[in-house]
C-alpha cells in the first residue's frame, strides 16, 4: 500500500461490475439499517456501485414512518418466522428505494450475513420480490456454498467476502465452479481493518496485521487458476483514500481492481446513523477501535470501545474455573445458585470471588466451559431476559443456545459471556444511545479527527464524498 503523494493519482477507469460499466468505487454493506436504500441509491447515482444492508433491514408506511419491528411470537421458532417475515419486507422496500434514488440505472447491490438466521429465505424473498432491482449480492460471516446456486435462480450476480485465497478456493471448489458466469467479484475484507465481523482465522495473531498486497495477489492467483483473470477483486478494510492505494491501480498482478468503502459513507448526510453517532466518529483516536471476541457467532469483530465494550471486557475478566467434585486445587466449596449447590473453587480463585462479591458483583453465571462469571444481580437480569427473548437472529448463537435447525438449539448452555447482537444494533441503529451499544467500525475511523476535510464539523453529501473519492484524496 503506497502513501499519498500528493501527485494527482491515476486516472479511476471504469469497470464493469454486475453488467455495468461503473466507477471502481464500492459502498461497504453495513450491518443493521446503517447502510439503507437511501445512502446506497445516493452513491450509485454518482456512478459507482451503492450497497443496502439486507439484514433486518427497516421497512417503511406510507406516509414514511419506520414500521417498529415488535415480536409478538411466544416461541423462539414463532419470532424467528417473524424476523424472516421482517427482513424479506425490509429488503424489497430498501431495493426499491435504493432503485429511485439511482435513477433507476446505478449498480445496486444487497449485502447479507451468510450466519444470519434464515439468509437463505430472506435472500430468496428479496430477489423475488424485488426482481430487476438488486444486481449483486455480496455475502460473508461464514462460508456462503449456497448463494451462487441462489442468485443464478435469479440472474443475479454474487460476491462472497472473503480473507484469505484459501477461502476462496474451498468456496469455488465445493460450490462456485458450477455458476462462473454470475461470479461478479470477491471481495478482500481485511480481517484486521475492516469493520464488524471480521475473516481472522486460528492461526493469525489479531495483535499482527499482515500487509493486504501479498494477500490479495494470492487471491488472484488463485483466481487466474480458476479462469478468472478479469474478474474484479474487490479491497475492503483500511480504505480512505485512492491515492494511497495507487501502485494497485493498472497492477498487472493484481487485475482489476474496486475499492470497497464502509467506514467514509457513514459520515454523510444520508447515512442513517444518528446525528449523535455521527458527531462522536470525529472525536474517535487512534486504539479506541480494536477487535474483540465477544460475539454471539463466535467471530472476532471490530467496535469502538464504549461502556457496552468495558463491560464486556470486565465481565469477562470476572470468570473463574470450577468443578462439579472435589478434585485437584478445586478443593474448596463454594454455594451456587438459589439452591445452593455445591461447586469447587481453588482457594486462590474464592479470594477473587469474594473480592467480586463484596464490590456487588453477586451473581455467578455458568458458562459452557465450567467455567462461572459474576455480575451484578441487575445485569443477570438482563441477561436471562435477552436469552428468553431471544428472536433467533443467527444461524446458531452461542449467548442464547438458539440454532436455526429443527432442534432450535445449539445443545450447549447460553453463554453469559456474550450479548443478544440483534438488540443492541437495532438500539444503536434507531437510537442516540451510543455509550451502552456496540458501536462497530473499520479501524480507519480514527482519521476523520486528523482529515482536514472533516474539519469544523463538516458532514459531506454521498455526492460530495464521491467526487473527493474520485480526486483520490
Amino acid at each position: 500500500m503506497a502513501e499519498g503523494t500528493g501527485e494527482p493519482v491515476k486516472p479511476l477507469n471504469a469497470i464493469r461490475i454486475s453488467g455495468r460499466e461503473v466507477l471502481p468505487l464500492v459502498e461497504g454493506g453495513k450491518g443493521i439499517s446503517v447502510s439503507n436504500g437511501e445512502s446506497s441509491g445516493a452513491w450509485s447515482a454518482r456512478g459507482g456501485v451503492g450497497t443496502f444492508s439486507g439484514v433486518n433491514a427497516d421497512f417503511r408506511d406510507e406516509d414514511g414512518e419506520l414500521i417498529p419491528q415488535v415480536y409478538r411470537g411466544r416461541s423462539r421458532r414463532d419470532r424467528h418466522e417473524e424476523l424472516v417475515e421482517f427482513g424479506v419486507r425490509g429488503g424489497i422496500h430498501q431495493a426499491r428505494m435504493a432503485h429511485e434514488l439511482s435513477g433507476g440505472e446505478g449498480a445496486i447491490h444487497m449485502n447479507v450475513l451468510w450466519e444470519m438466521g434464515g439468509c437463505e429465505r430472506v435472500l430468496h424473498g428479496v430477489l423475488e420480490g424485488a426482481k430487476g432491482l438488486v444486481h449483486g449480492v455480496t455475502c460473508g460471516a461464514g462460508m456462503p456454498y449456497r448463494m451462487a446456486q441462489i442468485c443464478s435462480e435469479y440472474g443475479v450476480h454474487y460476491y462472497p467476502i472473503v480473507s484469505s485465497a484459501r477461502a476462496f478456493q474451498i468456496l469455488w471448489k465445493r460450490a462456485y465452479h458450477r455458476f462462473p458466469d454470475l461470479l461478479g467479484g470477491v471481495v478482500y475484507e481485511d480481517p484486521w481493518r475492516a469493520g464488524g465481523h471480521n475473516g481472522l482465522s486460528n492461526v493469525e495473531n489479531p495483535n499482527e496485521p499482515e500487509d493486504p498486497y501479498p494477500r490479495v495477489a494470492a487471491l488472484r492467483k488463485a483466481m487466474i487458476a480458476c479462469g478468472l483473470d478479469e474478474t474484479p477483486v474487490f479491497m475492503a478494510g483500511g480504505v480512505w483514500r485512492i491515492d494511497e492505494w495507487e501502485d494497485w491501480l493498472d497492477n498487472p498482478e493484481l487485475g482489476p481492481i474496486a475499492f470497497q468503502f464502509g467506514t467514509r459513507p457513514l459520515l454523510t448526510r444520508e447515512s442513517p446513523i444518528s446525528d449523535t453517532w455521527k458527531r462522536r466518529l470525529p472525536t474517535l483516536r487512534e486504539g479506541e477501535i480494536y477487535l474483540n471476541r465477544f460475539s454471539p457467532t463466535g467471530f472476532y469483530s471490530s467496535a469502538v470501545e464504549n461502556s457496552f465494550l468495558l463491560e464486556l471486557k470486565a465481565r469477562n475478566e470476572r470468570q473463574v474455573a470450577y468443578s462439579t467434585e472435589p478434585v485437584g486445587d478445586h478443593v474448596i466449596e463454594y454455594a451456587f445458585g438459589p439452591r445452593g449447590r455445591a461447586v469447587y473453587l481453588t482457594g486462590h480463585d474464592l479470594e477473587q470471588v469474594e473480592a467480586w462479591v463484596e464490590a456487588g458483583f453477586t451473581e455467578p453465571l455458568k458458562t459452557p466451559d465450567s467455567t462461572l462469571v459474576f455480575v451484578t444481580p441487575e445485569k443477570s437480569r438482563q441477561i436471562r431476559t435477552d436469552q428468553v427473548e431471544c428472536m433467533g437472529c443467527l444461524s446458531q448463537c452461542r449467548f442464547s443456545n438458539w440454532k436455526c435447525d429443527e432442534s432450535g438449539t445449539t445443545g450447549r448452555k447460553p453463554d453469559p459471556r456474550s450479548y443478544c447482537i440483534q438488540k443492541t444494533l437495532q438500539t444503536i441503529s434507531h437510537s442516540d444511545d451510543i455509550e451502552t451499544q456496540l458501536m462497530f467500525a473499520g479501524h480507519n475511523a480514527y482519521r476523520f479527527a486528523s482529515d482536514p476535510w472533516y474539519a469544523d464539523g463538516f458532514i459531506p453529501t454521498v455526492a460530495q464524498l464521491m467526487d473527493r473519492l474520485r480526486t483520490g484524496r
